[in-house]
């Protein structure tokens, strides 16, 4: 079963996520981070997938902070747009306080687990690092995360980087798996946004790779 509801963060802001339950009993949950795309019929479909995969798990649209219902394609006008909404519009402390809701809501349902994607991936470090009743996270791409990488997680982390990846270049990468010697980082011969079947730079065989890492992570971490 897949619905949007409504949740409200500790400061009073209420804002709108995506969710979907498993067929029978979940095996724990998971918070899908958007990209900069916003809860889009990607993001969607990837709450759905963990759903058939035996999670509970649930979306929130972060950029409801600053305009609801925003749902971007991939085009280069909507990749402009998206940047604004996720670095310049929305405050990181905010979407960290709309992240927690989530969290706080999914731990209904069992341990915890964090995935995004993108700017997601960012926050699902940050979230890692930040905030409470995290069990695992699993971030993919996550753009900016090595200016935050000297930060201590306080859950286990996996991480997911593409070669071919101009936005995030393997100088980067060698920078985070430095500061975080304990964290796995898998790179793959793939573009940024290799996991998203909705633009160009998708990749088939990276994005099952990297998700059926992530399903072996969080059945450790959230069993």
């Amino acid at each position: 079963m897949c619905e949007t509801v409504t949740l409200t963060a500790a400061d009073g802001h209420s804002f709108s996520a995506y969710q979907a339950s498993p067929a029978g009993a979940p095996n724990g949950a998971v918070v899908v981070i958007q990209e900069i795309f916003g809860v889009n019929i990607h993001i969607r479909e990837v709450v759905d997938g963990y759903a058939a995969d035996g999670y509970f798990a649930i979306a929130p649209a972060l950029f409801d902070r600053v305009e609801a219902g925003v749902e971007l394609g991939y085009e280069d006008e909507d990749m402009a747009a998206g940047m604004g909404y996720a670095f310049e519009k929305l405050k990181q402390e905010d979407a960290l306080k709309d992240i927690q809701a989530a969290i706080d809501a999914a731990s209904a349902q069992g341990k915890v687990g964090v995935v995004g994607y993108c700017f997601g991936g960012l926050m699902t470090w940050m979230s890692a690092c930040t905030l409470n009743g995290v069990s695992a996270a699993s971030s993919y791409y996550g753009g900016g995360l090595v200016n935050v990488a000297d930060l201590t997680p306080q859950c286990p982390v996996i991480m997911h980087f593409g070669e071919l990846d101009a936005f995030i270049p393997m100088d980067d990468v060698e920078k985070i798996k430095a500061a975080n010697e304990g964290t796995p980082v898998y790179t793959y011969n793939a573009d940024h946004g290799f996991n998203c079947n909705h633009r160009g730079s998708y990749d088939a065989d990276a994005a099952a790779t990297a998700k059926e890492r992530t399903l072996a992570f969080f059945a450790e971490n959230l069993a």
